[in-house]
């Protein structure tokens, strides 16, 4: 592999990562039969095959798998010698990359912005999705940082708890149980609930909550997004548990009603992980302590006053992708 290229190596990583030469090629801004060429080039070095299709999706072989492998420890080491040279230089500089569950992507934003206002020569990539795809991201280490609200049982990870989450449990404003106080929870399973999806972290903390007080929900339906849930809530459909902090200053802030149920909020918490035995690159570092440090702004994100969401993304968080 000796005459093989970086920009082989590049196309390689990208098609393996996204699973499409055509994917590949327009996020590398290259031709598709650019792309093609440059993998069958590729191919004929290695001399054993790297993908195979079956019906119209590509699979990595042994062979393209051990190489995607090789192709993450190179970019990362080149990635990393960047931040130490820029570091020498006395200044911060680099990529972070960010995958956070969806209820996150509520105060997130607002971390990065006053993150990269700090460091303005450091660029963010921020992708939000679902628990699923999270875990999924976190075993194939392909994001430097991930932001979930429950620590992850199946996956050898380091957590950190950096930023209280409570669940509350939401009503339409004119709901008979707006107005009244400690609402039994033999009462308020008598509501039919619009819940999050199985897998869900929120879901699961709800369940675990009532299942300890031996009661069984009655849901009505289930949703795969906050703001689908309170659309739903907002129309009388049912009552749900959210994370406070996916309560906004927007349209349904007149709509919604939180209501004052015993146990409740649920004390939950948003945890920082990323895979074990990860050495963090200096600009992954960097965030994680400026968190700790940031006293002052993890009090302006509490529940008390993180519900505003006016916290628009600065430029220097140049990529945000969702798949919700």
């Amino acid at each position: 592999m000796r005459h093989s290229t970086l920009r082989q190596l590049e196309v390689f990583e990208a098609i393996a990562r996204l699973k499409s030469f055509t994917r590949a090629a327009e996020e590398l801004f290259l031709t598709q039969p650019t792309v093609s060429m440059q993998i069958k080039k590729l191919t004929q070095e290695i001399g054993l095959p790297l993908f195979e299709q079956v019906g119209k999706k590509i699979y990595l072989t042994d062979a393209g798998t051990e190489l995607y492998k090789t192709c993450l420890g190179i970019f990362d080491h080149f990635s990393r010698f960047e931040m130490i040279a820029s570091d020498m230089k006395g200044m911060k500089s680099g990529k972070l990359r960010i995958a956070v569950v969806t209820t996150a992507k509520y105060f997130t934003p607002r971390l990065l912005g006053m993150f990269c206002q700090k460091y303005p020569n450091i660029d963010v990539a921020l992708k939000v999705t679902n628990r699923e795809h999270i875990l999924e991201r976190l075993t194939g280490n392909q994001d430097d940082l991930y932001i979930l609200g429950q620590i992850p049982d199946a996956v050898d990870a380091v957590a950190e708890i950096f930023l209280d989450n409570p669940l509350v449990v939401l009503a339409s404003a004119d709901h008979p149980l707006a107005n009244e106080k400690k609402i039994t929870i033999e009462r308020i399973c008598d509501e039919p609930f619009i819940m999050r999806e199985p897998g869900s972290g929120t879901r699961i903390a709800t369940e675990h909550f009532f299942s300890g007080h031996n009661k069984k929900l009655k849901v009505r339906m289930e949703l795969g997004s906050n703001e689908a849930i309170k659309q739903t809530v907002a129309g009388r459909l049912g009552i749900a548990v959210l994370s406070r902090h996916t309560l906004r200053l927007d349209a349904q802030i007149g709509q919604l009603a939180i209501l004052d149920v015993v146990g409740f909020p649920i004390e939950r918490h948003w945890y920082f992980a990323y895979s074990s035995g990860k050495q963090l690159s200096i600009v992954a570092q960097t965030f994680l302590n400026y968190l700790r440090e940031a006293a002052d702004l993890l009090e302006d994100l509490s529940c008390r006053h993180g519900t505003s969401g006016h916290c628009p993304l600065l430029k220097n968080v140049a990529g945000i992708s969702s798949d919700t």
